[in-house]
């Protein structure tokens, strides 16, 4: 696969296309930590409160990225 970017003004999209994989290993580790908090939450001191939301967060994630064909796996 080649891209092609012409011009100055295209450099951020060039930028955004090779970043892809940094990005989806960036989310990769956001739902990790997520994941953690909503299976290990307790032994880690966190309160119920949390574990709720991070879980809410993390279905979130989830959805956003199906909405956009995406997805972490």
């Amino acid at each position: 696969m080649i891209l092609e970017y012409d011009c100055e003004e295209e450099s951020d999209d060039a930028r955004t296309a090779l970043d892809g994989y940094k990005w989806k290993l960036a989310m990769w580790d956001l739902d990790q930590l997520l994941r953690g908090t909503t299976k290990y939450g307790a032994s880690k001191e966190a309160t119920s409160e949390e574990m709720d939301m991070a879980d809410k967060v993390r279905d979130a994630i989830r959805e956003i990225l199906n909405e956009h064909n995406l997805n972490l796996d």
